[in-house]
């Protein structure tokens, strides 16, 4: 018997984009969730059947400078609420009724651009706020998608300010996993928030070939960690505001090519594993037959505080 792993779930947004006959658009997230809930119920329940262990909740679209791209959408506290309720409601429908309600906490402006990132003292506010509007009613936060030490910070200073601990994860170059989108290295990163005490460190949405070259540099933190990749051939067309169906998927990964990856992340030491952008159930399937198949005891995301 190896070492516990959690298993995430994939990418909720790129579901609902492929399920939703309506056109995308920057606030396209919020509107199949306030228009077509039922898609977003069924996706969490699809990849709780497939064997995630949580739900990520679709708040990523949930910030103030993100709402304020469109017109007559609901209070921010309505939003996280309808997003959890959601989650709720697929989890029970699904194989795995216990999974937990995982909030997302994104870039508070944009993906991918850490030119866009406000000053930190707002920062903290913002990331606090939502924090604050959800923990009493969420098992947890993920971080997710941080592109650079200073958007790091920010998030684990605000948890650290309202009493919880999170699971950050942060986002590197696809030329280079061993950087920040920001430029900065992982490394420095790493030095830059061992003060703080989040509960695991990982890698998120990008190219998993890189991750390869990120993995061994966490695997020297303190922290536990791990990743869950990206299935686009290349971020560089989405622009701040922008809609990612204006990035195009990759044909070489399928559920047994990013099975492939995500075993070579547990030979890193690898002890979360999941999926971001375009991976979706299959694929989730497709990691959980591979840790049943290694002996792999799946743990739940209250293991990450034990």
């Amino acid at each position: 018997m190896t070492h516990g792993v959690l298993l995430l779930d994939g990418g909720l947004g790129q579901e609902l984009i492929r399920r939703s006959p309506s056109p995308a658009h920057h606030q396209w997230s919020l509107q199949v969730m306030l228009e077509q809930p039922n898609l977003v119920a069924e996706a969490h329940r699809d990849f709780c059947d497939a064997g995630a262990n949580i739900a990520c909740l679709n708040t990523y679209a949930i910030t103030r400078a993100r709402l304020a791209r469109g017109n007559n959408l609901p209070p921010i506290g309505e939003l996280l609420n309808r997003a959890r309720e959601l989650g709720e409601r697929g989890a029970a429908a699904s194989q795995n009724g216990g999974a937990a309600m995982i909030a997302s906490l994104p870039p508070l402006v944009a993906s991918y651009r850490p030119d866009t990132q406000l000053p930190l003292e707002q920062a903290i506010s913002e990331y606090r706020e939502l924090i604050a509007l959800q923990k009493k009613t969420v098992d947890g936060f993920l971080a997710e998608t941080i592109p650079s030490i200073s958007e790091a910070k920010a998030v684990l200073t605000a948890a650290e300010k309202e009493g919880v601990r999170l699971v950050l994860s942060v986002t590197v170059s696809d030329e280079d996993g061993r950087q920040l989108r920001s430029g900065e290295s992982l490394a420095d990163a790493l030095v830059a928030i061992e003060q703080f005490d989040p509960l695991a460190v990982l890698i998120n949405c990008s190219k998993p070939e890189v991750i390869a070259e990120a993995l061994p540099i966490l695997g020297h933190s303190r922290f536990p960690f791990g990743a869950f990749a990206n299935g686009f051939t290349s971020i560089d067309a989405l622009e701040p505001g922008g809609v990612v169906d204006v990035l195009e998927a990759r044909k070489d990964l399928g559920p047994a090519q990013y099975a492939a990856f995500a075993e070579s992340w547990l030979d890193a030491g690898a002890s979360i594993i999941g999926g971001c952008c375009e991976v979706g159930p299959d694929h989730i399937r497709a990691l959980s037959n591979l840790l049943h198949s290694r002996g792999y005891k799946q743990l739940a995301w209250g293991d990450l505080a034990a």
